[in-house]
């Protein structure tokens, strides 16, 4: 376990207070207009120079040494999930259907704590701060427009950090990989469209449901057959829609999945073959169709320096090198201008029964452990040189 200064420890109060407050009132992403403002008066009252004008609900926190040039940022997400919250918490989330299910309520807690332990020790900062808490990362994607609008700008960025919970690590250890950690990814919607006729004149229509059918039994050869086996790629269809009656012929048909790779080239590939594969069918049964990506976002890949200032900051007894994941973040955006590496921070617990996966309705976690995350990021900054 990671051993938390007597200083941090002394903030755990205030980081809870701050998850319970956030917890309670999730909002969607672009529409985290409560969430914004609880932050913003935090880091006010604290005498911190806050904007919030930047993009969307955004707050940017920027905490300046009169010693150093460079500037580190640290990121947190705002945005909560379309989920019906089931812990049965004390603080649990007071609107329906919303919840706080991926820990960025946590995310939040601890760069807020972090922020104020700079703050508290603004003699000892050696490198100008920026932390950037960003909306919207389940979606549409905050992390782009922030990046176009110049929050990695005036003064530039030299590196960017971020942490997120994740219930597959024993509570407290840490969770990263140098380069690619998590996948590219988009969205994938086919629309088939046929002619419908009456279920005892099959000849006379064009099924829109079996030329579905026969896509997602093609789809299966995608990574199987065009892919590297020693590489890793993803198509899921989660999502099937078509049909009017039981006595009709399907005139339209759609379906909805997630295609995830961690190289551009297999990237192209899947994508490719996806459209090949549906245009295909779709003459060979007399239908149309339309082939949509949408959101896509890039893979996360971890500059290796970085991960080498992470990695020792935790300490080789905390910390586990991890096989890459299937999810996506849009932090990989700041990656894509700056330096930039994100971990893992454990949350697994058996003997409290903190075992959901993220998005759960059962999500939560120990509160201990955002001390720890407040911990790893002094001790990163420490190692950049930006605490003396």
């Amino acid at each position: 376990m990671i051993s938390v200064r007597k200083d941090i420890q002394e903030l755990k109060k205030d980081i809870v207070q701050m998850r319970r407050k956030i917890h309670r009132f999730p909002e969607p992403g672009l529409e985290e207009l409560e969430t914004s403002r609880t932050i913003r008066k935090y880091f006010e009252k604290l005498g911190a120079n806050v904007r919030t004008d930047v993009f969307g609900q955004s707050v940017i926190v920027d905490i300046t040494s009169n010693q150093g040039s460079k500037c580190y940022a640290f990121r947190a997400d705002m945005d909560g999930l379309p989920v019906e919250e089931q812990t049965g918490l004390e603080f649990s989330s007071a609107r329906k259907g919303m919840m706080h299910a991926c820990g960025h309520d946590a995310h939040m807690a601890i760069l807020a704590g972090f922020g104020r332990y700079l703050i508290e020790n603004i003699h000892r900062l050696a490198h100008n701060v920026r932390l950037i808490f960003q909306p919207a990362e389940e979606g549409p994607g905050g992390a782009l427009p922030l990046v176009e609008a110049g929050v990695l700008e005036k003064p530039e960025v030299d590196g960017i950090f971020g942490l997120h919970l994740f219930p597959e690590l024993e509570e407290g250890r840490v969770g990263l990989r140098p380069g690619p950690m998590m996948a590219q990814t988009e969205e994938v919607y086919i629309d088939i469209s046929g002619e419908s006729c009456h279920g005892a004149q099959p000849h006379k229509g064009r099924d829109a449901v079996v030329a579905a059918g026969h896509m997602i039994v093609a789809f299966q050869t995608i990574v199987s057959r065009s892919v590297d086996p020693m590489e890793n790629a993803v198509f899921t269809m989660g999502r099937i829609t078509g049909g009017e009656r039981h006595n009709i012929v399907a005139r339209d048909a759609r379906i909805e999945g997630t295609m995830r790779t961690f190289r551009e080239e297999d990237y192209n590939i899947v994508k490719e073959r996806i459209t090949t594969i549906a245009e295909g069918i779709g003459r060979a049964y007399g239908c149309r169709i339309n082939v949509d990506f949408r959101n896509g976002l890039p893979a996360v890949v971890n500059d290796n320096n970085l991960f080498e200032i992470i990695y020792t900051a935790a300490g080789q007894q905390n910390t586990d090198v991890i096989k890459p994941v299937m999810m996506a973040e849009d932090f990989s955006y700041y990656q894509r201008c700056v330096p930039g590496a994100l971990f893992m921070l454990g949350t697994r617990n058996r003997e409290k029964g903190y075992l959901h996966p993220l998005h759960s309705c059962y999500f939560n976690f120990n509160e201990e452990v955002m001390t720890t995350g407040v911990e790893m990021f002094v001790r990163i900054l420490e190692r950049l040189g930006g605490i003396k």
